[in-house]
């Protein structure tokens, strides 16, 4: 008998050592960055009015997704949000969410404006959450580089905001190229029709009521305080360097992307400009250092990798586009109108509208002529569902298109264009304009070798107890 009740107890054991096996195992236990096979993905969403509206739209289409935090500074900017999430707890200030909801949580959305992009992405990462961060992914050079090494540090799933980088055209353009269609390549022309929002006019020099609704102080984040003006919310902050990155930084994200990864750039070691200023008076060229200019145009260098040539991009805004090529038809669009890209190599031309979109050879006769294999994975899921899924199977399980791995240095060259332009404004106490010259970057140390003046871009001071620290 007492065989028996030992066989008993010890079959017993076993059966539940057994069981335990096939048991949903809870979040905590599965650790920092991973969800439960049985849990959906719990979003919050940091900055939800405007692009944050469409963002968390897009990202709740996924059928794993619960909605479960929202945060705005500002309540007129929230009130489609909170209507589409009701259920949704709402915060004005990220860091009391984070703090509150820390345990809830497994995945941010930011879509704050550019100036607090890095300080909310990264106080997330911190926490073990995956993020989605909207583009650009910073304002300064420096929070670009310290956000991909968090993505390292962190191990959580990351996807900055160029949807673009997910599409069809993107992949066509990079089999294309490793295809040797157009040989190596030795020129990037890139533009835009941006700034739609006003530029070159100089901040305000009145000052508003804030508005009941706006936590002002809050808005400003790392920045240091200066007035409320009804100019920059809830959208011309992008015309303004204190706050945002100009039609560079807005639009390069999404048509210097397709041909970055196309030819597989990395960091610049050489940028050059010039800059096109509104005219206060007639003939006479105005000075704003702190709003971006009406339109600009930009030269990189990029070093060629093993053996191949440099890479030289050219960046145009402000309705400035470059000479047609010669292979185009007359009557055939260049880019989609506001925008594209064009590559040049050393068998041929490539050419593409904004995202990637609707890649062409030229002449575009060769287009209907080639058949390269499909040697690169799609994303039939879109660019937001793809992090989803990439959030739930848990860090380096699945592929991103837009980790912060790539998308960091991506937007550090980007903003080293923006650098330039600032320089550029830079005068001595005569008022001679010295930061007029080509601008020598040393990549590993983030550093303008020959002016040093223009090393105040790369980084700057955080105010009100914000930090940018790993």
């Amino acid at each position: 008998m007492k065989k028996t009740n030992a066989s008993r107890r010890k079959f017993i054991k076993s059966a539940s050592v057994a069981a335990a096996g096939f048991m949903i195992v809870p979040r905590h236990v599965l650790g920092r960055g991973y969800v439960a096979p049985s849990d959906k993905l719990n979003v919050a969403g940091i900055g939800v009015g405007g692009k944050g509206t469409s963002d968390l739209t897009e990202i709740a289409k996924s059928p794993n997704v619960n909605i479960v935090a929202l945060v705005d500074v500002d309540d007129r900017e929230a009130v489609k949000s909170r209507k589409n999430f009701p259920k949704a707890k709402y915060y004005k200030d990220y860091r009391e969410m984070l703090q509150k909801e820390g345990k809830t949580i497994d995945a941010c959305t930011i879509s704050t404006p550019d100036h607090t992009h890095a300080v909310a992405t990264l106080a997330a990462m911190q926490l073990g959450k995956h993020v989605y961060t909207q583009k650009p992914l910073t304002h300064d050079i420096y929070e670009a580089r310290i956000l991909t090494q968090a993505a390292k540090k962190y191990k959580v799933v990351t996807q900055m905001g160029n949807q673009g980088a997910s599409n069809e055209g993107v992949r066509l353009m990079m089999e294309w190229y490793q295809a040797g269609l157009i040989g190596d390549a030795l020129s990037i022309h890139c533009w835009t029709n941006r700034p739609i929002w006003p530029q070159g006019f100089g901040k305000p020099t009145t000052k508003d009521e804030v508005p009941k609704e706006l936590d002002w102080k809050l808005w400003l984040g790392p920045n240091e305080f200066e007035e409320y003006h009804k100019e920059y919310v809830p959208f011309n902050w992008r015309g303004y360097w204190s706050f945002g990155t100009g039609a560079l930084g807005d639009m390069a994200c999404h048509i210097i992307d397709p041909a970055f990864k196309t030819v597989g750039l990395s960091y610049p070691n050489e940028v050059e400009c010039s800059v096109v200023n509104l005219y206060e008076v007639m003939w006479k060229p105005s000075y704003h250092p702190d709003s971006c200019p009406a339109a600009s145009s930009l030269k990189l260098n990029f070093p060629g990798k093993n053996g191949k040539p440099d890479v030289k991009l050219y960046w145009m805004d402000g309705g400035i586009i470059p000479e047609r090529p010669d292979e185009l038809g007359a009557n055939e669009p260049m880019g989609d109108g506001g925008g594209g890209a064009i590559i040049t190599g050393t068998k041929g031309k490539l050419v593409c509208g904004t995202y990637g979109e609707n890649p062409t050879l030229l002449p575009t006769s060769r287009t209907r002529e080639i058949n390269v294999p499909k040697t690169i994975a799609r994303v039939p899921e879109g660019h937001y569902v793809q992090w989803v899924n990439a959030c739930i199977a848990g860090y380096g399980k699945k592929e991103v298109s837009s980790p912060f791995e790539y998308a960091g240095p991506l937007t550090e060259s980007i903003l080293m264009g923006n650098l330039a332009l600032r320089s550029y404004m830079i005068q001595d106490d005569k008022g001679k304009f010295i930061g007029r010259k080509k601008l020598l970057w040393d990549a590993e140390n983030m550093r303008i070798t020959n002016f040093d003046e223009a090393n105040q871009f790369v980084k700057r001071e955080y105010k009100n107890g914000y930090s940018l620290t790993l």
